[in-house]
């Protein structure tokens, strides 16, 4: 699957061209959601956060689907009426994906460089690179009782496997996503960090 990215100037402002289409970007969080499938009940919160911020950008890209075909559009709307940061706002949906898919990135580089590493400690330090940092003590406490129902990466990697797939060409698959992923994430968080949404914390 390839992702059409438009490379933003270095410093990024709300005059620069800044693209993220909506579409794919929320296909690829769609696909995102069958890889927390297979971890477990551990990401049944997180899976359902992720859901419910899908459908707020779904619907204000249905409100108007020319404009809104760019994130980006969703995020200046916001900006100018000054409720980005207010209630559930798509800007925030658009932050907690980002996150979401910058945990899911982690998460893989992790176990395609190490297989042995138990799954467990796998999720976990992926999870306070990307996610603690913004999360209350709430959030944290459920993450760190769920973290026991992870299953262990062999079987996680089993459940990834397409059929007749061998592990060698799913590490390279896993490897060939985080090379796509990784400067369009990067690209995404320039963009949050001109409109003063990377620092936005769970409340």
């Amino acid at each position: 699957m390839l992702i059409k990215l438009i490379k933003p100037k270095d410093n990024l402002d709300h005059d620069s061209v800044a693209y993220v289409p909506t579409k794919p970007f929320l296909h690829v969080c769609n696909l995102l959601l069958q890889v927390l499938d297979k971890i477990g009940p551990t990401m049944l919160v997180l899976r359902q956060d992720i859901h419910q911020n899908i459908q707020r950008l779904e619907k204000l890209c249905e409100c108007d689907p020319c404009v809104y075909s760019n994130v980006v559009e969703m995020l200046k709307k916001e900006s100018s009426e000054g409720n980005a940061r207010k209630g559930p706002s798509c800007s925030k949906a658009f932050v907690w994906l980002t996150r979401s898919m910058d945990f899911t990135v982690a998460l893989l580089e992790r176990l395609s460089k190490d297989p042995g590493q138990k799954m467990e400690e796998a999720v976990e330090d992926s999870y306070n690179v990307t996610l603690k940092p913004w999360h209350g003590w709430i959030s944290s406490a459920a993450f760190k009782v769920a973290l026991k129902l992870v299953p262990d990466n062999v079987t996680f990697m089993n459940f990834l496997l397409a059929k007749d797939e061998t592990y060698d060409t799913l590490k390279d698959e896993i490897q060939t996503l985080i090379s796509l992923l990784e400067p369009f994430l990067e690209h995404i968080h320039s963009i949050l960090r001109s409109y003063a949404l990377d620092t936005l914390k769970s409340t």
